[in-house]
């Protein structure tokens, strides 16, 4: 479990693919915090830590994986948000993140806001998930709230600091992102399919 709240951003340092898996090497400052099977969460997706050397770490992500997220389309030198597993009994200062993407969407616009900015993005309606005014949503495991929601798009506001210390300075339109939708809401809209 994670809380959507961004530790640092990490850099990849190396891409290598092994059959339809792909390895993906991290520099970050908390690699001598880490343990072998630890759990990190990757611009949202939790993937297990397999080895450590120095600042850098590996961690392996399989064809489900790629297939559901945008980890494929990391580049050597490229930004990623990193949060390791909350501790029980810490505050849970974001919301409750599983770690598991739902699905990808695009960034549609950016408009900066007097001191703030909005991120408004578009995902594939087919999978049914929905987002709520002031609902949580995760974005690139960056845990926010829902500013304006409709039908398979919505947006996001973004103060200084989450716009400094996430990848959200580095977001153009365009832009594909991971989401993982609300559990409660995932939850409450499950109930109500199997009573139909």
């Amino acid at each position: 479990m994670f809380t959507g709240i961004i530790e640092e951003l990490g850099e990849v340092v190396k891409l290598q693919k092994e059959d339809q898996n792909l390895h993906i090497t991290i520099k970050s400052g908390m690699t001598p915090e880490l343990g072998i099977d630890q759990s990190v969460a990757h611009n949202g997706v939790c993937l297990t830590v397999v080895a450590i050397d120095e600042d850098r770490y590996t961690v392996t992500a399989i064809k489900e994986t790629l297939d559901k997220t945008a980890l494929g389309e990391l580049q050597e030198g490229q930004a990623v948000n990193l949060e390791r597993a909350m501790k029980l009994g810490e505050r849970l200062d974001g919301h409750i993140v599983q770690g598991h993407v739902d699905q990808t969407a695009e960034c549609t616009d950016i408009s900066e806001e007097d001191g703030s900015w909005r991120f408004s993005f578009k995902y594939d309606p087919s999978l049914n998930n929905v987002t709520i005014e002031k609902g949580s949503i995760t974005i690139d495991g960056t845990s926010l709230t829902v500013v304006d929601s409709g039908k398979n798009e919505f947006s996001v506001a973004i103060i200084p600091y989450t716009y400094e210390h996430t990848l959200f300075k580095t977001y153009r339109v365009g832009t594909k992102v991971n989401l993982e939708f609300d559990v409660v809401g995932k939850y409450v809209k499950r109930l109500l399919e199997l009573r139909d």
